[in-house]
């Protein structure tokens, strides 16, 4: 087992890794719309809520030594699923063809106080 830390995506803010790497299964914590450098909110808006989470969590897929290829699972939490048209927007240009499983729930709240937070699983290849 490998813990996955970088700078590149926000520090925890709990008792959590980043993500942990076992037997080539990278599991990433679920990541909230903080812009790593300032620990801060990146907006209000969800749309940039969205893509704000998934860079973060690319950015811990990478520092494991995988690519956004390799995430087969997210889970999607929403503070308001009347969001989930802008969410699947910016979600859907981010995955392009390759288009992972997931699950998408609304839940009453999230750290922070964020609309949002993104958590994956990503497999290594045999490429």
């Amino acid at each position: 087992m490998k813990k996955i830390q970088t700078d590149k995506a926000p520090a925890a803010v709990g008792a959590y890794s980043q993500g942990i790497f076992v037997n080539n299964t990278l599991y990433v914590s679920g990541q909230i719309p903080f812009v790593p450098e300032t620990m801060e909110l990146v907006s209000q808006d969800i749309k940039k809520q969205t893509q704000q989470c998934l860079d973060n969590l690319l950015a811990i897929v990478e520092a494991a030594g995988l690519k956004k290829e390799d995430i087969v699972r997210c889970g999607v939490f929403m503070t308001n699923l009347a969001d989930f048209p802008a969410m699947n927007d910016i979600y859907g240009t981010f995955f392009g063809d390759h288009k992972p499983a997931r699950a998408a729930v609304e839940v009453r709240g999230l750290p922070k106080n964020v609309q949002i937070e993104i958590d994956a699983i990503a497999i290594k290849s045999d490429k």
